[in-house]
C-alpha cells in the first residue's frame, strides 16, 4: 500500500481552500478509501495550529471559520488515527540528529529538514509539500517529492501504483 507523508503545508490545504487542496483531498479520499496510508508528524500539529491562528489574526479567517477548521482539523485527524489510515509519527532524537546535516548542507530550516528526516524513516513511498525549496532537497535526498499544487501528477502516480 503506498504511503504518502503530508508535511504542514499539505495538511493546512486540506482544512483551508488555497491552491493544492484538491491535490491534498485526492489523498484523503483515497485514505478513506482504504487505498493509501497517510503519514505525518506530531510536530505538524502545532505548525498547523499556528497557521490557522495566524490567519485567524490577520482577519483572514472569522473566528466563527477558525472555530470550524480547528473542530475539522482536530476531527478528522483523531477519527483517521483510529482507523489506522493516519499515522502520527513522533520527533525522535536520532531524527532530530539525523537532519542537521541537511540544515547545515541544504541551508534549509531545521523544521523542513525534520520532514525529509520523518518521512525517510516513516518508510513513506512519497512526500507531498507546497513547500518548492522542501520538495527539492526532498528530491536531492532520493525522496520522491511532489508540490501538492501539482495535482495532476499526484492523479496519475495514483493510477500508476
Amino acid at each position: 500500500m503506498l504511503r504518502v507523508y503530508l508535511d504542514s503545508s499539505a495538511l493546512v490545504k486540506r482544512y483551508v481552500s488555497e491552491p493544492g487542496s484538491s491535490g491534498v483531498d485526492y489523498v484523503f479520499d483515497k485514505g478513506w478509501a482504504g487505498e493509501v496510508s497517510i503519514i505525518s508528524s506530531v510536530w505538524n500539529i502545532g505548525e498547523v495550529l499556528g497557521v490557522f491562528d495566524e490567519r485567524r489574526r490577520r482577519g483572514w479567517l472569522s473566528e466563527s471559520e477558525f472555530k470550524k477548521v480547528l473542530e475539522g482539523f482536530a476531527s478528522e485527524t483523531v477519527r483517521l488515527i483510529r482507523l489506522k489510515v493516519l499515522e502520527m509519527l513522533p520527533v525522535l532524537t536520532p531524527t532530530l540528529i539525523e537532519a542537521w546535516p541537511l540544515i547545515l548542507n541544504e541551508h534549509i530550516y531545521e523544521a523542513d529538514a525534520l520532514q525529509i528526516q520523518t518521512c525517510i524513516h516513516s518508510g513513506s513511498n512519497l512526500l507531498l509539500s507546497s513547500d518548492k525549496e522542501l520538495v527539492n532537497v526532498a528530491l536531492k535526498a532520493g525522496l520522491k517529492a511532489i508540490n501538492v499544487k501539482d495535482e495532476d501528477r499526484i492523479k496519475e502516480l495514483f493510477n500508476e501504483e
